[in-house]
């Protein structure tokens, strides 16, 4: 198995975090931004965005933004539940907001009129390519963490909070620290059935 290979399989959701790492900003950071700056995107565009949230704004995103919003749309039997879920995320170090700039996007297809339906599409996978490589560079350095989608439900309150550019869409939230309490190996099931080979 490649050394690649290892490094992936370390990355897991994990959903039991706190913030006991021994990692300081500083570090985390750069893991983060070397990371990016090796991701690839269509015409090397770089729509990718982050904001990398510690402290105080880390919990305020999830115990104020996040709860604040699912508040009004959660039943109240239900509600107990949903807010141990986001304590969970809050417990954890810190977060990397995903964003894609679509200012970005909207310029390749006024410049390239024959690709312009793909570039969107594009700009996706773009986003999603620098998630799992980010999430990939945390699990290599220690860090555990998991892939959260409440927008568009909290794009609004993130937007005038962390002062986000208009053209900035959010993407995903991930909620990263210590591991406290690790999830197994996932099932992927049978790998033949989702690959196939054709010709010698």
């Amino acid at each position: 198995m490649s050394a690649l290979v290892d490094v992936l399989n370390k990355r897991h959701s994990q959903y039991v975090l706190d913030g006991n790492v021994t990692l300081s900003n500083d570090e985390i950071v750069k893991v983060i931004k070397d990371t990016a700056a090796a991701v690839p995107s269509a015409f090397n565009s770089n729509p990718q965005r982050m904001v990398i949230v510690f402290g105080e704004e880390h919990k305020a995103l999830w115990n104020d933004i996040v709860l604040g919003a699912l508040k009004n749309v959660t039943a109240e039997e239900q509600f107990a539940k949903t807010q141990e879920k986001i304590a969970g995320f809050a417990a954890a170090y810190g977060t990397v907001l995903f964003f894609d700039d679509t200012d970005v996007t909207k310029g390749l297809q006024e410049n390239f009129p024959l690709y312009a339906d793909n570039f969107p599409r594009w700009a996706n996978e773009a986003n999603g390519s620098l998630q799992l490589a980010v999430w990939t560079a945390l699990a290599e350095a220690g860090l555990g963490a998991s892939v959260q989608h409440y927008n568009p439900l909290i794009d609004d309150e993130v937007a005038s909070h962390f002062n986000i550019p208009a053209s900035w869409k959010l993407i995903a939230q991930m909620p990263f620290g210590h591991v406290v309490q690790a999830t197994g190996a996932e099932n992927h099931g049978d790998i033949n059935e989702r690959v196939r080979v054709i010709g010698e």
